[in-house]
C-alpha cells in the first residue's frame, strides 16, 4: 500500500513555490513611443534577468501631451541621457503614438522576442531618430528581434491587438502608476527608467529569499 498524500499540504506547498516564484518575477511595461523606454532597454538586459517585456500603451495611461507637457519630457529625456552618456536624437513624429511598432511589439511579446525587439525599435528611434512607422524601419527592428517579415507586416496592421495593450495601461494606472516604463517585481510596482536600480535590488533579494526558503 502506497503512502497517504496529504492533498492540504500539498496545495500549501505548491501555493508557497508558486508565491516564491512571483516574488521574483520582473515584468518592464513599456511604450515604444517613450524616450524613457529607450533609455531603460540600454541598461535593464544588463541589470536583470529573464525580464517579461509586456507592451502597454501610454496614450491611455496618461493622455495626450500637450506641447508644453511634450517640450517637458524632451528636456527631462535629454538630461537624463546625458547623465546616463547614451546617444539621443528624436524622430520627428515624437510625441506622436507608434501604433504599428506596438503592435509588432506585441506579437514580439507572444514569442518572448519582446526584450530584443524593444532594444532594436528603440535604439532606431531614439538614437538613430528614424520613425518605427515606416515599414522598412519597422522591419529592420523585427528582423533584428528574429520576427519574420510577413508575421511582422500582420501584426502591424492588426488594430485588436490594440485593445489589450489599453487594457495593459488601464490595469497599470489603478495600481498607481502614471508614466511609463514601469517595472513590476512582484507586487512591488517601480515607476520610470530612473527606478531601474532599486526594481534590480528588489529582485535580487526576492531571488536570494526563494533560495534560502528552497534549501
Amino acid at each position: 500500500m502506497g503512502d497517504i498524500i496529504d492533498l492540504a499540504a500539498h496545495r500549501e506547498a505548491r501555493r508557497r513555490r508558486t508565491e516564491r516564484r512571483d516574488m521574483s518575477r520582473v515584468e518592464i511595461l513599456f511604450d515604444l513611443a517613450c524616450p524613457f523606454t529607450y533609455l531603460m532597454a540600454e541598461r535593464a538586459d544588463r541589470s536583470l534577468r529573464e525580464v517579461l517585456w509586456t507592451p502597454a500603451s501610454l496614450a491611455a495611461l496618461r493622455g495626450t501631451l500637450s506641447p508644453v507637457e511634450a517640450a517637458g519630457v524632451r528636456a527631462a529625456a535629454e538630461a537624463r541621457a546625458q547623465a546616463l552618456r547614451l546617444p539621443l536624437s528624436w524622430p520627428e513624429r515624437f510625441p506622436a503614438d507608434v501604433p504599428a511598432a506596438m503592435r509588432v511589439a506585441s506579437l514580439a511579446a507572444e514569442g518572448g522576442r519582446a526584450g530584443a525587439f524593444v532594444l532594436a525599435a528603440s535604439r532606431l528611434a531614439f538614437c538613430g531618430g528614424f520613425d518605427l512607422e515606416d515599414v522598412e524601419i519597422l522591419a529592420e527592428a523585427a528582423a533584428a528581434a528574429g520576427l519574420g517579415l510577413e508575421a511582422c507586416l500582420r501584426a502591424a496592421r492588426d488594430v485588436t491587438r490594440d485593445g489589450q495593450m489599453e487594457a495593459v495601461a488601464r490595469t497599470a494606472l489603478a495600481q498607481g502608476a502614471d508614466r511609463l516604463p514601469a517595472i513590476r517585481v512582484g507586487r512591488l510596482l517601480f515607476q520610470g527608467e530612473d527606478r531601474l536600480a532599486e526594481a534590480t535590488a528588489a529582485a535580487r533579494g526576492a531571488a536570494v529569499t526563494g533560495l534560502l526558503a528552497r534549501s
